[in-house]
């Protein structure tokens, strides 16, 4: 569980889950459209999840 928690609070995490959360408000709030959040949000996203699995597969390779 601790080392759960300790990758999660790594600094590409951090930024994630803030810019996550700072694009939803401005959704929210109509600042920016639902069109414009999903864009935003589906690229961090994949960004995170690719360079997790990039280094995943970096990990196994060295193995």
């Amino acid at each position: 569980m601790k080392q759960r928690l300790e990758k999660l609070l790594t600094v590409k995490s951090i930024v994630t889950i803030i810019l996550t959360v700072v694009f939803a408000i401005l959704s929210v709030v109509g600042r920016i459209s639902a069109e414009q959040f999903l864009v935003i949000f589906t690229t961090v996203i994949a960004f995170y999840f690719g360079t997790q699995y990039e280094k995943k597969g970096n990990d196994n390779d060295g193995k």
